[in-house]
């Protein structure tokens, strides 16, 4: 089976001594799961794993029974590694495992821990307020295209319109059933689990119908006030900021800022919106896949959102700010910012050499370096196999 980088990243974490609590968090159906298995077979030591459903005893009962039951592995075995799935089903876990935790460290039990949960929504909480200091997070993040052309054979197409998803690859030649099991098995519980269940949404279906724009609308700008407009419940652009931030969390849908020079600007700019994963917007538009593909225009639309979704993903925690930037009607798709290095990214998916937002902005930003992407510029191929650090 193909081995993602993080499955290495985890075998490493597991292999040092123990320092710190390992917390494996992400959005749904990204194989957290599977890379810490895939880990755990090469995992040279004694371990347990346990998943947190169906528990016969109260949930904190049961993560106490299994944490003293490992604590007894530790001491008899010199070391043993404590694995639990789904650590955001315990209510109030995070208090649990810092007490467990610290009398482990202070009676110097070798017990490493690993956490598993679903999404960075349900974890950082608890994190924030129990354990600072004491965990270190692997992020899991959606596949990239090289991810899904090593696993599972997909063209540059596929993932263009079928996204990064692992569970869902088998199910592509049916494209109806595909979109279902998109819809059922990572949209709906994304939202109802990873938002709904954890934060305060005053207006539920607004979430969900900010959620749809962030999918129809993806690639494009759109301010809060058009959203507003665009929405069917009421609400203000105070609220729809919020549900894009809590649905950028989740990895589901984010919002872009412009590039300014001024920061404060840069904060309160019209969004541009950009799925996490191709497959969402896929999944909700009301065409089939290969409707869209045999559309010009809705590919065009399709590839510079997948472009977007790239871009977010070799961002994440890297230091470098993924923007946008527009004066007028003059745009450049996407910019890159790591402190006074600046690249500008322009998408196109056919033939043309209109660029007349990137030679603006090459006025106003003379030492950017600028990137033209499909067309007659960098083959989407080459671009999909490079990092963002490699365009800086």
């Amino acid at each position: 089976m193909y081995k993602l980088r993080v499955v290495e990243v985890i075998l490493q974490r597991f292999h040092e001594p123990r320092k710190r609590i390992q917390v494996v968090a992400g959005p749904r159906q990204v194989g957290k799961t599977t890379s810490v298995e895939q880990a755990l077979s090469e995992y040279r030591g004694g371990y347990t794993y346990k998943l947190a459903e169906g528990l016969g005893l109260s949930p904190m009962d049961w993560l106490i029974a299994e944490w003293n039951a490992a604590r007894v592995k530790a001491k008899s075995e010199g070391g043993h590694l404590l694995v639990i799935d789904e650590i955001h089903k315990i209510k109030g876990w995070s208090g649990i495992v810092k007490r467990l935790w610290d009398e482990d460290s202070f009676n110097h039990v070798e017990l490493k821990v690993c956490l598993l949960g679903s999404s960075r929504l349900l974890l950082q909480k608890g994190l924030d307020e129990s354990l600072t200091g004491r965990f270190e997070m692997i992020d899991v993040w959606h596949w990239s295209f090289a991810d899904m052309h090593v696993a599972f054979g997909y063209t540059l197409e596929d993932y263009v319109l079928f996204g990064g998803y692992p569970g869902a690859a088998d199910l592509r030649g049916d494209e109806a059933r595909w979109k279902q099991y998109v819809r059922d098995a990572i949209i709906e519980p994304s939202i109802t689990l990873d938002i709904l269940q954890l934060e305060t949404v005053a207006k539920p279906e607004l979430l969900r119908q900010t959620f749809a724009l962030g999918c129809n609308y993806s690639g494009k700008i759109l301010s809060y006030q058009k959203m507003v407009g665009q929405l069917q419940e009421a609400g203000n652009t105070t609220t729809i900021a919020h549900y894009l931030r809590l649905l950028g969390e989740a990895g589901l849908v984010a919002g872009l800022e412009k590039l300014y020079d001024e920061p404060v600007r840069t904060r309160a700019s019209s969004p541009k919106l950009a799925v996490c994963n191709n497959a969402l917007r896929t999944a909700m538009q009301a065409n089939a896949p290969s409707e869209l593909r045999r559309d010009s225009v809705s590919w065009g639309h399709a590839v510079e959102s997948a472009v977007g979704a790239q871009l977010m993903a070799s961002t994440r925690r890297s230091g470098i700010d993924l923007l946008y930037w527009n004066v007028g009607c003059k745009e450049v798709d996407y910019v890159l910012r790591r402190e006074s290095e600046i690249a500008a990214i322009e998408v196109k998916s056919v033939d043309t050499d209109s660029v007349s937002g990137m030679h603006e902005f090459r006025r106003k930003y003379p030492r950017s370096k600028p990137y033209l992407v499909g067309g007659q510029g960098m083959s989407l191929e080459s671009f999909f196999s490079v990092s963002a650090a490699d365009l800086l």
